[in-house]
This record gives structure tokens, sequence and C-alpha cells, in this order.
């Protein structure tokens, strides 16, 4: 149990890499707390060894409302967060001639707006030396069909990372980005697609990927666990787990 004792929060831990998160930090002993839109599904799974709370980050008010009711479930308004993980996020395959307005100011009021005020209410319960791990992705590297208003919001993100990790430096909190590739989860990460538009998207990312495969949101959740605890001299950093799409040829 190599983290008993440390309180880990997933803004996004209801399904996918947010879950595998979850389940991993718990295996480990952590405390963990998880958020998400439709708690319901996580809370059956997880039982009494997680502690689940509704939000919706494009709800401010459900934002600003949240410190205290992690305190509150910590048992102290003085209880600090080991790791603060900011999953929480929404994609749609709209390709640029289509993409709407609504489409636009939901992926931006999601990823964007809701991200950064997520950060900037719960950092300061992140205890002096702790950390914060942003999920961006490769999106924000390569071109990706479909995907322009979701790249250029984890873009964005990515460049909060480094802000928050610059302003943040001084209280020795790292403040790090996890960027994955094609990942494996039930929804590909892309909301509101047909079952054969997903698969279409998947095998998509099997073929263009150099190691010929999709990642698994597990493998995502063992590099989110090492930027939280264990890489303890890197900040302002994005870590790319995506078989190599980004950065290779194949």
């Amino acid at each position: 149990m190599a983290y008993s004792g440390k309180n880990v929060l997933i803004i996004g831990g209801t399904h996918g890499i947010g879950l595998a998160t979850a389940q991993l930090l718990i295996q480990d002993g952590a405390t963990v707390i998880l958020t998400g839109r439709n708690t319901t599904p996580a809370q059956k799974l997880l039982g009494s060894t997680a502690h689940t709370l509704q939000l919706d980050l494009q709800n401010l008010s459900e934002i600003t409302s949240l410190p205290s009711k992690i305190q509150s479930h910590l048992g102290s308004q003085d209880a600090k967060i080991d790791l603060l993980f900011l999953n929480a996020g929404y994609a749609s395959l709209d390709p640029l001639s289509t993409l709407t307005e609504a489409s636009f100011d939901r992926t931006f009021n999601t990823n964007v707006k809701g991200t950064f005020f997520a950060a900037q209410a719960l950092a300061p319960l992140v205890r002096d030396g702790g950390a914060i791990v942003f999920t961006t992705s490769i999106a924000n590297r390569v071109g990706i069909p479909g995907m322009g208003a979701y790249a250029a919001s984890k873009a964005a993100v990515h460049s909060l990372v480094q802000t928050f990790a610059a302003e943040l430096a001084g209280r020795g909190v790292r403040v790090n980005a996890v960027s994955p590739g094609y990942v494996k989860t039930p929804t590909m990460g892309v909301e509101g697609t047909p079952k054969e538009v997903l698969e279409e998207f998947e095998e998509h990312g099997r073929q263009t990927t150099p190691l010929g495969r999709v990642g698994e949101a597990a493998e995502v959740a063992r590099t989110v666990r090492f930027l939280g605890f264990e890489g303890t001299f890197a900040t302002g950093v994005e870590v790319v787990v995506d078989g190599g799409l980004a950065f290779l040829k194949k």
C-alpha cells in the first residue's frame, strides 16, 4: 500500500482514464475522491473504496462549492490533497466545415474554462510539495480530422499547465500534463458518436500508431501515478503516452 494516507482528487474519474487511475491508486492504498456528471456506475463499481461527487465543469457554481465538499469528506477544513488530477473533458467528431457554435462552446467551456476555474479553486487545497496533473492530448500536436475544436482546447490546457507550474513552483507544487493518444475506452474519448464511427476511429488509431495498437487506460493511469508521486523533479512538462504517434513515422 505505497500511497496509504495520500489523498487524491480526480476531476472526471467516472470512466475511461479517470476511472482506471482511481482503481490503480485505490489498489495502492490512496484515499480517492472522484467527480463526474453521472457518478452512479462508478460508485456501484468502486463501492466504499472511493467517494464520488457530481460535477459538471460547465457549471461554475458547482466548481466553487467543490473545495468545501472535499474538505468535509476528508473530515477537516485543513485537509489537503496530495494529487489533483484534472481529467474531465469533452470531445466530439466535428469536421471544421460543419463544426457548430454550440459544439465549439461546449468544448471550450468544459476543457478550458471549466478546467481553469477548477484548477484555480482547488490549487489551494493541494499540499505544499504535492502535484497537479492535467489531461491534454496528442491532438494538440498532430492534426486529426474531426478534432479541430478539441485540439485547440487541449493546446490551451497545455499552456495553462506551464503557467500554473510557474506560479505554484514556490510552494513546491509540481504541475504537469499527460497527453494520451488513441486509448481504448467505451467512448474512445468522443461523445455522441455512433458505434460504427467509433470503430472506424479506433481502427484509424490502430493503423496510424507506430506500435500498431491503441493504448489501454491503465497505461495512461500509470503515467499519472508517476507524475503525481514519483516524478519529483518534473514540472511544467507534457508526457506523451501515444505509442509513438506524435514523434515517429509509420
